[in-house]
């Protein structure tokens, strides 16, 4: 079989010209701090690279069945995660791949099956004019509420609202009746005492040091690296909050911090102006055909899941959101959730490049015959 070179002319080349140097900069900071760290970057690049590349080339539409299967496996491993899922500072959120002794988090994985079996079920069944009437939304709520409800009691109240989020906000965005959101939020409102109360004790604390007047050390050393940033940022021998250790995890969670001290107002901006971009550009792929409601709730669940990763991230470093461990995509280390954007990325371009027409070989003359 014959790849089809044409396919290319329908690749979108300003999605990795926005990621390629987020990654970079990324790479820079990391490799800075820690050079172990930042080889094992450059292994997380290489295989999100060639992970990319091969989900580009499933023909992911005519595989139905599987992203079924995907996702309940996807829900079969969180329910393991119960039994026998290691417990890392007070948490059990990862399974151990027999013999090779290497850990995941079947958390990151339920991202890319939550969206796949979304914009499959959507779909199949788009709503009306008026949006779903109440069965069809309670109907693709269940496929949202099951894994948050399971990756929420690991626990892992950040990824859990991260995957809330991006369902409830791809089914407001694609259409349900607005009587439906008006009861929602009326309901939540009555019932977020009893949701609180079932928090577990870390989460409180997390929300009452949020609430309070002076936020905690790591919080207090992350704004003061910021400010320490100035205007054009410091050299790497100046960064004091991240050379003496003030500043904690300055290569995950907290690289925001990091990146502020060592590029100042200047870098800020411009690193606001590249999630920007991404941002946008990914929604305004859900745009290419209104019809399409597969590709239009892939492109709403990435740009969502870009939009929340990155502002809650950079809002917590700042004091303006509670710590709830949420990398900043693309950027933070963590090959997890490097690979899963990675992913979602090489599942856009695919449904963008073979929109019209979903074969590897074929001849310009059938390729008329067979075209939309």
């Amino acid at each position: 079989m014959k790849f089809n070179k044409n396919i290319l002319s329908s690749f979108d080349f300003t999605l990795p010209l926005l990621v390629i140097p987020l990654v970079m900069l990324s790479w820079f900071l990391i490799n800075e701090n820690n050079r172990f760290l930042g080889d094992k970057v450059l292994v997380y690049v290489s295989i999100g690279a060639l992970v990319c590349a091969v989900i580009f080339l499933l023909p992911i539409r005519k595989m139905s069945w599987v992203i079924v299967v995907f996702y309940w496996v996807n829900i079969a491993l969180l329910v393991a995660v119960d039994f026998i899922g290691d417990v890392r500072l007070g948490a059990q959120r990862w399974l151990e791949i027999p013999f090779v002794h290497f850990t995941f988090q079947p958390s990151e994985t339920m991202k890319p099956a939550l969206i796949l079996m979304l914009a499959h079920l959507i779909a199949k069944n788009p709503p009306k004019v008026s949006g779903y009437n109440l069965f069809g939304f309670l109907k693709l709520a269940f496929y949202v509420l099951l894994p948050f409800m399971l990756i929420l009691k690991q626990p892992d109240l950040g990824t859990a609202l991260v995957l809330l989020i991006m369902g409830f906000g791809v089914l407001f965005l694609v259409g349900v009746n607005y009587r439906i959101w008006l009861t929602l939020l009326v309901g939540i409102c009555l019932l977020s005492p009893i949701l609180y109360a079932n928090l577990h004790d870390y989460q409180k604390k997390r929300i009452e040091d949020f609430v309070s007047k002076e936020p905690d050390y790591q919080v207090q050393q992350s704004i003061i690296a910021v400010g320490a940033g100035g205007f054009q940022g410091k050299k790497k021998e100046e960064a004091t909050q991240t050379n003496y250790r003030f500043l904690p995890i300055a290569t995950s969670d907290f690289i925001f911090p990091y990146f502020a001290e060592r590029f100042g107002f200047v870098g800020i901006i411009g690193l606001f102006i590249l999630y920007v971009m991404l941002i946008f550009h990914i929604f305004s792929m859900a745009n290419i055909d209104s019809k399409d409601y597969f590709l239009r709730v892939v492109a709403y669940c990435v740009g969502l899941l870009v939009f929340v990763y990155s502002g809650v991230n950079v809002a917590m470093t700042i004091g303006l959101a509670p710590v709830v461990g949420i990398p900043l995509p693309l950027f933070s280390y963590g090959g997890s959730n490097f690979i899963t954007f990675m992913i979602l990325f090489g599942l856009l371009e695919h449904l963008v490049a073979f929109k019209n027409n979903f074969v590897y070989n074929y001849t310009p003359k059938n390729f008329l015959k067979k075209g939309p």
